[in-house]
């Protein structure tokens, strides 16, 4: 791939993946919906408050760092949730943080 063309493809990544876990955590928090497991009703925004905040803030380029390890606990902390509650597909976390991890490097781009 060429240089200039890495030079598009991080930024759009980043954007892309910022965008859609920021859609996928205010769908998750502000649903009304029964939740899975029979959990409580505060329980969406207490885990997708925090997860809206770090996509935002991975969005943000002075802040792109501090949201993109924050993104990066969330997934971890998200996967040790479906797993124990017997969810063993994690892929799309396992994608999202590959994503995040490959355009948080300083040199990725604007």
């Amino acid at each position: 791939m060429s240089g200039q063309t890495w030079k598009f493809a991080i930024p759009v990544l980043r954007w892309t993946v910022g965008l859609v876990v920021l859609y996928q955590s205010c769908r998750f928090a502000l649903s009304h919906g029964p939740i899975h497991g029979g959990l409580p009703l505060w329980i969406r925004p207490v885990l997708g408050g925090p997860e809206i905040l770090a996509a935002v803030l991975f969005l943000v380029p002075p802040t792109r760092t501090v949201g993109g390890y924050l993104l990066l606990v969330i997934f971890a902390l998200a996967i040790v949730i479906h797993v124990l509650h017997g969810d063993y597909d994690v892929s799309v976390l396992l994608l999202y943080a590959a994503a995040v991890l490959a355009t948080m490097h300083k040199d990725s781009g604007a």
